[in-house]
């Protein structure tokens, strides 16, 4: 029952996935001072060494009074691209160096010396990871193989892709299992010290009154 519920799941992720359209946001020019503030990121989670390629298409032409930056990092430190006033279609793509989510951000400065009424740009963002990131166009044609073959070997690299996070979900969870476990262990050996530490206190004070009544001739 378990496998025939994760072959479903399996097969509705194949059939969701191809659906997903790209990401469509507009993002206001700023000043210098405040892009930091108001720079925007889209976050995502890849495994280590998977392929990762980020197409960003952009509105807007240089010198448009505009200048759009974009910075791909991931939560380790590492960076993989800071490109400069990028406009049009553009392609990056690196290989993961840990398991980490990963942010694509863009900040937008206002370079214009003339006002302009709401300066901004439209960004159409595609991010595609492992199996979906290959040129399978490529390899159909590198490889001579039928079109029923290349589209047999994306979904059975997206199974595998699929399997693997499982299992590593599966791992993590293992992993905080038994991390609450022994700290619920922990708890309970701490909880029986001071409880014993207590009862000791109250023994010694017991007894050191007594002690110290019997010496002023009191008892």
């Amino acid at each position: 029952m378990d496998r025939l519920f994760r072959l479903l799941s399996y097969l509705l992720l194949l059939v969701i996935l191809p659906c997903v359209s790209a990401l469509k946001f507009d993002i206001h020019a700023v000043q210098q001072h405040d892009a930091a503030k108001y720079e925007r990121c889209i976050r995502n989670f890849v495994a280590k060494d998977q392929l990762v390629v980020v197409t960003a298409i952009i509105s807007g032409y240089r010198g448009d009074g505009q200048t759009l930056n974009m910075h791909i990092r991931d939560a380790m430190g590492n960076d993989y691209g800071r490109p400069k006033d990028v406009y049009g279609e553009n392609r990056y793509a690196f290989t993961s160096h840990a398991d980490s989510a990963f942010d694509v951000c863009f900040e937008n400065i206002l370079t214009a010396n003339h006002a302009t009424i709401n300066p901004s740009r439209h960004v159409e963002l595609d991010i595609d990871i492992g199996a979906d990131a290959k040129d399978w166009s490529a390899i159909q044609a590198g490889e001579k193989l039928k079109p029923v073959e290349a589209e047999l070997r994306r979904i059975e690299e997206l199974v595998g892709e699929i399997v693997t996070e499982m299992d590593y979900l599966r791992g993590r969870e293992q992993k905080l299992r038994d991390t609450n476990e022994s700290t619920n262990e922990r708890v309970k050996w701490f909880a029986f010290g001071t409880m014993g530490m207590l009862v000791g206190l109250g023994a010694w004070q017991v007894v050191y009154l007594r002690a110290y009544f019997r010496s002023k001739h009191l008892i």
